[in-house]
């Protein structure tokens, strides 16, 4: 039975950046992927344009060039594939993860099993000594928990404008993402209105994007209904309530519910990992991320849980860096 010295969960750019730490310590390793490549990034807005510089993205001292001062998603998505071969990191897409176990008996004492099912439906078990779990932090969107909210024309994911040309489009939110994707709809010949439970749009919206969206806003191009919650979505309209008491139907083709995402911690949680009750992340050492359970680590986004704004691809990516550290350390001791 084979045994990989390091399986990740995970191929964003923290669980990329772990593998590539572990490549350049000779450790054989391992990676699963329920989705494709920087899977997060398939979500993001086609024509996003990052808020940091192409520096801050950059793993295993690989340069990130850009002709632009700050890099576009699908400068990002050609920069993470190029990493991956040069590093010729050893991936397996569209498996997800069921379980990790750890094993007692004489051929694997100290390893785990890592059980997944790729989307054909087809079962294995890889094992390794230990495990490092990258999973990010947008794969759960925050519910709202209001009727209508699984729809088949609500979505808690913004990607692109065109198929909203002259429809009725009512975006949920009030921070970058509803803030964009507003802007983006609107210049695509969407009508545009904004709900948003504050009196105002929040202050961690991209600087060039603030000016923007108040304006529009202000000269009436883009609708906002501030001090407002979602009480119902309906086929055809978007019942609110203000927070003085008003209700509205707001008419709406589209509806995007851009209120926030999560870590998923169904695989934490059945691995046996302590979570933090404040945060709903894992409980770790802030120094080698190692968890509650001895072998098996956290990296990127999801150490955070709900608090997954304190977690960027910036500083995420130094994480494996670490990791690898007190792996290579744990096996020296064997």
């Amino acid at each position: 039975m084979h045994i990989f010295d390091v399986v990740i969960v995970g191929a964003g750019p923290a669980g990329l950046a772990t593998a590539i730490a572990a490549v350049q310590n000779g450790l054989d390793h391992f990676v699963i992927e329920k989705g494709a490549l920087v899977n997060s990034l398939l979500h993001y807005p086609v024509e996003m344009v990052f808020f940091t510089t192409p520096e801050l993205m950059e793993i295993g001292g690989m340069p990130f060039t850009s002709p632009n001062d700050k890099p576009t998603r699908l400068e990002a998505l050609r920069y993470y594939r190029r990493v991956t071969d040069v590093f010729g990191l050893k991936i397996a897409f569209d498996e997800r993860v069921l379980a990790i176990t750890r094993q007692d008996a004489p051929d694997a004492r100290g390893s785990f099993a890592i059980d997944s099912q790729s989307a054909r439906g087809v079962r294995r078990s890889v094992h390794a000594r230990a495990v490092v779990i990258a999973t990010g932090a947008y794969d759960v969107a925050n519910s709202m928990g209001v009727p209508g909210e699984d729809l088949p024309h609500v979505s808690h994911y913004y990607t692109q404008p065109h198929p909203f040309f002259r429809k009725r489009v009512v975006i949920v939110g009030g921070k970058n993402s509803a803030a964009e994707g507003a802007l983006d709809l609107f210049r695509a010949g969407a009508s545009v209105t904004i709900v948003h439970r504050k009196p105002a749009l929040g202050d961690s919206i991209k600087y060039w994007v603030k000016p923007d969206i108040e304006n529009r806003i202000k000269e009436g191009s883009i609708a906002a209904r501030f001090n407002t919650g979602v009480l119902e979505v309906r086929p055809t309209e978007v019942l609110v309530q203000s927070t003085d008491g008003v209700e509205d139907a707001l008419p709406a083709d589209a509806v995007f519910l851009l209120t926030g995402y999560g870590s998923d911690t169904t695989l934490l949680r059945a691995a046996g990992i302590e979570l933090n009750p404040e945060t709903n992340g894992p409980v770790f050492d802030p120094i080698t991320f190692e968890t509650s359970v001895p072998g098996l680590y956290v990296a990127g986004a999801m150490v955070a849980g709900i608090q997954s704004g304190r977690v960027f691809i910036e500083n995420g990516r130094f994480h494996g860096q670490e990791v690898i550290k007190a792996i290579v350390r744990s096996l020296a001791r064997g």
